[in-house]
């Protein structure tokens, strides 16, 4: 039996933004100098933790990524690829990283938001788990390497997941197709982080 559309879209944006997830999770393991294991254990947990967090979140136990094999394949062929080019992945300017890092946080933004929708949670509800597919990944991913979380750290990193996980749904509100208004918000939500890391926008803070 062929999986309804709205599905068939989530399966595409979980997997894209998991394969581009796991490729900038195993270069920031690969820049803590951690062995192929930890290499591989950090790109899993950048792809699919945010995925795993938003599937306990909306009562979806245990979580898809564990239940489908074709998500720890991505992770893990996606990891064992930027191990394998190494030397190419080291020399990436950090640019580079944190165009993929947007990436990432758009399309599981937009993913979370369409997969809270299909299992009818309000647009609210859709818009804060949206933002915490988008983070959740990341935020396991830095813990694990003794960082900061850059969720924390990054003024326009999270709201970028907010607006992205928004505009994808006032997208289907107008009357979009769900893969346009799904493409719209992560478009928007990509570009947003973008410009704030151009041009050093900041939320305000208290004086």
């Amino acid at each position: 039996m062929r999986a309804p559309r709205s599905q068939q879209l989530i399966l595409a944006l979980d997997l894209a933004g998991a394969a581009v997830a796991a490729q900038e999770g195993a270069g920031a393991a690969m820049a803590s100098r951690l062995d192929v294991l930890g290499v591989l254990v950090i790109a899993f947990v950048a792809a699919l933790g945010g995925g795993m967090a938003r599937d306990v979140l909306i009562g979806q136990a245990p979580p898809r990524a564990l239940r489908d094999w074709r998500y720890p394949t991505v992770a893990i062929v996606s990891g064992l690829a930027a191990f394998a080019f190494s030397r190419w992945v080291r020399e990436i300017p950090q640019e580079a990283l944190i165009t993929l890092d947007a990436a990432a946080l758009g399309l599981l933004a937009v993913a979370g938001a369409e997969k809270s929708l299909d299992q009818g949670l309000s647009a609210l509800a859709a818009v804060l788990v949206g933002a915490v597919t988008g983070v959740g990944g990341g935020v396991m991913r830095d813990v694990l390497l003794d960082k900061i979380p850059a969720v924390l750290t990054r003024d326009i990193y999270a709201s970028a997941a907010l607006a992205g996980a928004a505009i994808m749904i006032a997208g289907r509100r107008l009357g979009l197709p769900n893969a346009w208004a799904a493409m719209l918000g992560a478009v928007c939500c990509f570009a947003l982080r973008m410009a704030a890391v151009q041009f050093g926008w900041q939320l305000p803070r208290a004086v």
